[in-house]
């Protein structure tokens, strides 16, 4: 009796529906791709008891001829490919071969489907091919998910959670095709109707549509191209972080995609702006040569393999945060400021604005806490030298933050800009002010080091010392020197002066750690970052302080000039903008 003997087709295909097909989910993504790759224009999706009774998709695409209708059903049939060079460049939503011919291994499927030149459609099920009446596209319908395979149907949760998991589905799915309508409707009741978009703000209300009006009005657009690699669409502002990454859509070539690299990349890149714990809510698209990445490495299509994953890394890092940098209090202000903006201020008190600290690196911060800005402005209020303001500003005009009125409980700053009133928490702006000027400091003087008394022998994993080795020269950059002592074992005999007293084994397990991953690590800069955060903190201005109109100016043109200046070191919001109409609405005034 032999023992090896090839497996009957219809096994084959449930082992590959094991693979593709895990929930309805994932039978709506393979149905909904293929409608775009036909080029539909509108996709209707029809679920009934959450994907497990009926799954119902119709599109408005090409069609399919009628000779190829049960082509269109046998594994690893497709017009997506031809050959091994399309299978290296697939820029369709992908092709793996099985998905159609898995889904009616397991369920009852039919497939209708007509052409423009077609007089009818014609309907294939359960292999008999017949005439039926059809629209101009392709409709298939899924009935009884799971029913040749019991024990598959036996792991599905309840009706509301697989239906939540196609909504999620169909969410990004819209958010990647906004030029595409798609109608969603659930045991009869339509749950999402998105009309196609066709201009960016368009396509922004979409956004806002799907992921709620907070996203659309706090977020920041990106547009961004380099090495081949082109970037667009939508981060959120580091004070709308989320509790949980339920809004983070990234999608390359059109396809939406999970990646450790990229994720790690959008961490780094919001770092310095959010709460421990809290996540930014994005949707962004990555344009690139479809050579430069497989897209079928995963069963399901969720993952994706970049050819250099280091390169698309640092350019989403990049990208990003040059971005969240740039997020300067009063930099969502219109640049068009009207005239006349708070009369009752000298011109004189409007020009004042903070010198530059001037001391060294490290020095004069106990100084700066007991009296911040006689450190900045001198004991009286003296005339320091200009920031210079964003390049939007033109000459002249009210600066974004405008001019400061009052200060009210000793805490915020009222300022009256050409939108309306301006409140700013002063403690949290100045400690910002501070955290950056710090850092700008550190960066100029360059990292210094110190030795260690007793060098320190620390075990690490192979590709952690082989890290150390090939990055020796990054890492004496940041003050710290790893020398690799065995195959799992590295010597540190440095570390930075900023660091001293921390646990030096620890440190030097994080950083190798990224490195192994990453290709790089941040952890240095994030640790010398928390100290000078806790600095900052302490050598700002404190609560209950009261400030002279100069010195509140004076902190205004300093947020203007700061990047990320529009949230604290810990990602509080530093500022608030009530405009004219905001304010009206308050008092039931009419205009």
């Amino acid at each position: 009796m032999p023992i090896i003997r090839p497996l009957p087709p219809e096994l084959i295909n449930q082992i590959a529906a094991g693979e593709v097909i895990e929930r309805p989910a994932s039978v709506v993504k393979e149905l909904a791709e293929n409608s775009l790759d036909a080029g539909a224009q509108r996709i209707d999706i029809e679920i009934e008891q959450g994907g497990m009774r009926l799954i119902r998709v119709r599109d408005d695409g090409g069609g399919i001829a009628a000779e190829e209708l049960p082509l269109a059903l046998a594994a690893h049939a497709t017009s997506k490919i031809a050959s091994f060079d399309d299978l290296t460049r697939v820029a369709s939503m992908g092709f793996r071969g099985e998905a159609l011919a898995s889904i009616a291994s397991v369920s009852r499927l039919s497939l209708t489907s007509r052409r423009a030149s077609d007089a009818h459609g014609m309907q294939i099920e359960g292999g008999a091919l017949r005439p039926a009446a059809s629209p101009i596209g392709t409709t298939i319908e899924v009935r009884d998910l799971f029913h040749a395979v019991p024990a598959r149907r036996k792991f599905l949760r309840a009706e509301r959670t697989e239906f939540g998991h196609i909504d999620e589905l169909v969410r990004s799915l819209a958010l990647a095709r906004p030029g595409v309508e798609f109608r969603l409707i659930h045991n009869g009741k339509p749950v999402r109707l998105l009309k196609p978009a066709a201009s960016g703000g368009e396509q922004l209300q979409r956004a806002g549509e799907l992921l709620g009006a907070t996203f659309a009005e706090h977020c920041l657009r990106i547009e961004h191209a380099a090495a081949g690699l082109s970037l667009t669409g939508w981060i959120g502002l580091p004070t709308a972080s989320r509790a949980q990454a339920d809004q983070q859509y990234f999608h390359v070539n059109g396809r939406l995609v999970r990646d450790k690299s990229v994720a790690h990349a959008v961490r780094q890149a919001y770092a310095d702006v959010l709460y421990h714990g809290r996540h930014p809510a994005f949707v962004l698209f990555l344009e690139l040569d479809p050579t430069a990445v497989d897209v079928n490495v995963h069963p399901a299509k969720r993952e994706v393999r970049f050819r250099d994953a280091r390169l698309v890394h640092d350019f989403m890092y990049h990208a990003l945060h040059d971005a969240v940098a740039n997020t300067r209090a009063g930099a969502m202000v219109p640049a068009a400021y009207a005239a006349g903006v708070d009369p009752g201020i000298a011109q004189g008190e409007r020009d004042i604005v903070p010198q530059a600290m001037s001391r060294q690196f490290g020095l004069g911060v106990r100084e700066a806490a007991g009296d911040p800005y006689a450190a900045l402005l001198g004991e009286q209020g003296a005339r320091a030298a200009p920031v210079r303001l964003p390049d939007d500003v033109e000459a002249g005009a009210p600066p974004p933050l405008g001019y400061a009125l009052a200060q009210l409980a000793g805490i915020y700053i009222l300022a009256e800009n050409s939108q309306g009133l301006v409140l700013v928490d002063m403690h949290a702006a100045h400690e910002r002010v501070t955290y950056e000027k710090l850092k700008a400091a550190r960066d100029a003087n360059q990292v210094r080091s110190q030795h260690l008394l007793v060098p320190e022998v620390i075990a690490v994993s192979e590709r952690e010392a082989a890290a150390a080795e090939e990055y020796a020269t990054t890492l004496a950059a940041y003050g710290l020197e790893l020398d690799r002592s065995g195959p799992r074992q590295v010597t540190a005999r440095r570390i930075p002066a900023l660091l001293d007293g921390a646990d030096a084994s620890q440190l030097a397990r994080d950083v190798l750690a990224e490195l192994a991953e990453h290709g790089n690590s941040r952890r240095l800069e994030e640790l010398q970052n928390e100290l000078l955060s806790t600095m900052a903190c302490h050598g700002s201005v404190r609560a209950h302080r009261r400030l002279t109109l100069p010195e509140m100016n004076a902190l205004l043109r300093e947020m203007e000039a700061t990047e990320r200046s529009g949230q604290c070191n810990h990602g509080r919001p530093t500022w608030t903008q009530l405009s004219i109409g905001e304010l009206d609405k308050l008092f039931l005034r009419g205009r």
